[in-house]
């Protein structure tokens, strides 16, 4: 069983190092990303998003704070989205939930919070 903290944080490395296909296999197939912007619903839509749709692609996220009540529910993970020059571009505070399938765990929701 990995442990669901292990799980966020391997969210953001993938996004930041393009690394799709390590970012599909950690998403649920329906998986709903909830931003202040928009709801992304399934993992295709949410990859694709990602990889082609995002408006700054060049950014990295740096993580000030993992939160984990009980390992397995839910985990907070509070941060900076960071552009090519490592500026800050905003706060965030995303919220993930898990599931599991076939022994795999998987990210099934996740709620954004921008500044």
């Amino acid at each position: 069983m990995t442990d669901a903290t292990d799980l966020a944080r391997a969210y953001y490395d993938a996004i930041d190092a393009g690394d799709y296909d390590r970012f599909e296999a950690l998403l649920a197939p329906d998986i709903v990303h909830e931003r202040p912007d928009r709801t992304i619903e399934g993992r295709e839509t949410l990859v694709g998003f990602m990889r082609d749709d995002r408006p700054n692609t060049d950014t990295s996220h740096e993580i000030g704070a993992v939160y984990a009540d009980d390992p397995g529910a839910e985990v907070a993970v509070r941060g900076r989205l960071r552009d090519a020059d490592g500026a800050p571009m905003f706060a965030f505070v995303d919220v993930f939930e898990f599931g599991s399938g076939s022994g795999d765990e998987t990210i099934t929701r996740i709620r954004t919070y921008t500044q």
